[in-house]
């Protein structure tokens, strides 16, 4: 961690709720992280009110074991961490436990200095209902940003459970949404859902995140032959968190039937995820399966890169409760992408946007074998579509142009303090 100067006593304060930050490499975490950094280059004194490091492992980190509270200063970054209770066995109680005891151990956090301002990044149920209730108890506006949708997750995710948590969750989401003063979503397809719980079109803003990986810089053949991989082998790779609604048995499946059709062609799974135990038993005795764990950030584009396709896989229940962040790392790599998708879902949407990819049903394992066969069979067209992604990458994913747009909606919440301090719950017509 670094440490920078301290602010100025006439910076704006902002407070942000975000249960995942760094170290934690993967999902929301490095875009919670590169945000809070940005507006401390641009002046602010930024306190992050996180839980303890413990994803994708579901695990709490080592050195954060033993400890309710935790305040730290990481690159100008006032963090205070309190403890989450962890289960790695996925269900709706597990879930709620998850963040009942966020919530209640962070209302400490509703006792630091006042904030100018606060923002919420969601689908920690309890960061957007802190989020509301620190803007109450300050008279200062806030702001939900939304990585993924946690009530449509319920259901959609396959959670045990989910059904009735699905309800409760929509609930929660909808009342800490309705308050917010401005609402950002990184998913255009998220807008019907928080419009149909009451937030006004006007108040939602669609802020993309970034690629938060460079560009790949080490030779390909190099990189392959670090990993094992021949070149007389197909590599189909699959990165980052092994859970619920990834639905990566359908890899599994889609290897077993390869083994006898296609042996050229070689699975890999890399990272981890509270689904990595199951998956291991379910590929035992697949010789085109092989598991990798999560990689250095230095080396990680090199190895998307040194594949010659990259899967993204969902439950064919997945529809818009969210957009896998990984894409964005998958297209600045320049390699063409797989998906086994809904063909209606956001995923599938953005997949399409770029250019980069083709995309499978879900949960047929034979379609996601013949999608990736395709692409190993006709260079030509994995060419084009990897070539496609990386320019998509280039031209919409930088970072400079999503943060100034995340800047513009702290500056629009600074703005509401200085209007009209203090929340309020505005609906939209047809909820009035």
């Amino acid at each position: 961690m670094v440490s920078a100067a301290p602010r100025s006593p006439s910076a704006p304060r902002i407070t942000i709720f975000g249960l995942n930050y760094w170290p934690e490499e993967t999902g929301i975490a490095p875009y919670t992280t590169g945000l809070a950094e940005h507006l401390v280059r641009e002046g602010m004194d930024v306190t992050v009110v996180a839980g303890m490091p413990y994803y994708p492992q579901w695990e709490i980190a080592r050195d954060y074991r033993g400890r309710l509270s935790r305040r730290e200063r990481s690159r100008g970054v006032t963090v205070v961490r309190y403890r989450q209770l962890v289960n790695a066995r996925q269900s709706a109680f597990h879930r709620a436990m998850f963040e009942a005891t966020f919530l209640l151990n962070s209302l400490r956090s509703l006792r630091l200095t006042r904030p100018d301002a606060v923002l919420g990044v969601v689908p920690s149920l309890a960061s957007g209902v802190l989020a509301r209730m620190a803007a109450r108890r300050y008279r200062v506006p806030y702001g939900l940003l939304f990585q993924d949708l946690l009530g449509p997750a319920g259901e959609q995710s396959g959670i045990a459970g989910g059904g009735a948590a699905s309800r409760v969750a929509s609930m929660v989401e909808g009342w800490s949404a309705r308050g917010a003063a401005r609402v950002a979503v990184v998913a255009d397809a998220f807008r019907p859902y928080l419009e149909a719980n009451g937030v006004c079109a006007e108040r939602i803003e669609h802020t993309p995140n970034w690629s938060h990986v460079p560009r790949p810089s080490r030779p390909r053949a190099e990189m392959r032959q670090r990993l094992g991989w021949t070149e007389q082998q197909t590599v189909a790779l699959h990165a980052g968190n092994m859970g619920l609604k990834q639905g990566l048995d359908q890899v599994v499946m889609a290897a077993r039937i390869a083994a006898h059709q296609q042996p050229r062609l070689r699975f890999v799974l890399m990272g981890d995820g509270n689904q990595r135990p199951a998956l291991e038993r379910l590929a035992a005795g697949l010789p085109n399966v092989a598991f990798l764990d999560a990689q250095p950030a230095d080396s990680f584009p090199d190895v998307l890169h040194a594949a010659d396709v990259l899967l993204v896989t969902q439950r064919a229940t997945v529809i818009d409760m969210s957009l896998p962040s990984k894409l964005t790392s998958y297209f600045m790599a320049g390699r063409p992408v797989v998906a086994a998708v809904d063909p209606s879902s956001a995923t599938a949407r953005f997949i399409e946007e770029a250019g980069g990819g083709i995309v499978a049903p879900a949960d047929q394992p034979p379609a996601l074998l013949g999608a990736i066969m395709r692409l190993a069979d006709d260079q030509p067209t994995a060419a084009r579509l990897a070539a496609a992604g990386q320019s998509f990458a280039a031209a919409h994913l930088g970072a400079e142009p999503s943060l100034a747009r995340m800047s513009r909606f702290v500056d629009s919440l600074l703005s509401e303090a200085r209007i009209a301090p203090g929340p309020r719950e505005v609906t939209a017509a047809h909820d009035s």
